[in-house]
């Protein structure tokens, strides 16, 4: 009974985060547009399958995560009583846990940030590719492909970073404060949003800049890995943002990429 009361408390709320998102950036794609003609509603089936991913994914994220922060947990401590790593994962532990929540939040940001480069930059080489590709693939490309992903890529992005920070030591209640942020941020960057966002092109993500990041391989597709810092590709050579020009096509080039739930989650698992 409890686990049903969770799964309808979690789809309540990600019914309330798209009846916002859906709003907000209806207007702001009319007035600010990248891609003129590309509004998400009019590609009716990519429109539906983004749906089964927003209620499916992060509900299976929600229990992977807790089995994961429990397993590694219980390898950390293993030295301690099981009551106390209970209280550990609820209430966090160490000298992280002491220090003012904001700079929890962001050295959160940050330190998340450096590891999801990685990860996403490493998803992008050709043995785990068509495990991120199911991403990639809309060729309508606006904020409700945000949850559109592969379980596996998302167990080794979201999830590992995750519990990684918490058994870092900071408090879950500075990660609990920066999920609307999240769940905001992503998919402000995959709005048709025109926005470079100026002379803060270099400190935050942008639409534009992530756009880019879904064009092709020979345009940007190889390029802009970082969340939230795109610091951390200009570090690294990853950084792609002309200001002549606007990101135009999506998807990838695979002509057989299916297009149903499941035939996508069998995708990486079919044979080349």
């Amino acid at each position: 009974m409890e686990v049903l009361r969770l799964i309808l408390h979690i789809w309540l709320a990600t019914l309330a985060w798209m009846a916002g998102l859906g709003v907000l950036f209806t207007v702001l794609s009319r007035f600010f547009p990248c891609n003129p003609g590309m509004q998400w509603w009019k590609d009716r089936r990519s429109v539906m399958l983004d749906m089964i991913f927003w209620f499916v994914i992060p509900l299976l994220l929600r229990f992977l995560r807790i089995g994961m922060l429990l397993a590694g947990a219980t390898l950390v401590f293993w030295y301690h009583d099981p009551q106390d790593v209970e209280r550990y994962i609820t209430e966090g532990y160490g000298p992280l846990k002491a220090l003012p929540l904001w700079l929890q939040m962001v050295l959160i940001l940050v330190l998340s940030d450096i590891m999801l480069y990685g990860i996403h930059r490493f998803f992008h080489t050709r043995h785990v590719w068509r495990f991120h590709a199911i991403h990639h693939a809309p060729k309508t490309l606006d904020w409700t492909i945000t949850q559109r992903f592969h379980p596996i890529n998302m167990l080794f992005y979201s999830v590992l970073v995750d519990v990684i920070i918490l058994l870092m030591g900071f408090s879950p209640e500075a990660m609990a404060l920066l999920v609307p942020f999240n769940i905001f941020f992503s998919a402000f960057v995959h709005a048709n949003l025109n926005w470079t966002l100026g002379p803060l092109r270099y400190v935050l993500a942008s639409p534009v800049f992530h756009r880019w990041h879904h064009t092709g391989v020979r345009e940007g597709g190889n390029r802009n890995f970082a969340p939230t810092f795109p610091m951390l590709d200009i570090l690294f050579g990853t950084f792609y943002m002309p200001k002549d020009r606007l990101p135009q096509d999506y998807g990838v080039t695979d002509p057989h990429f299916p297009e149903g739930f499941w035939a996508q989650m069998l995708y990486p698992f079919r044979k080349h």
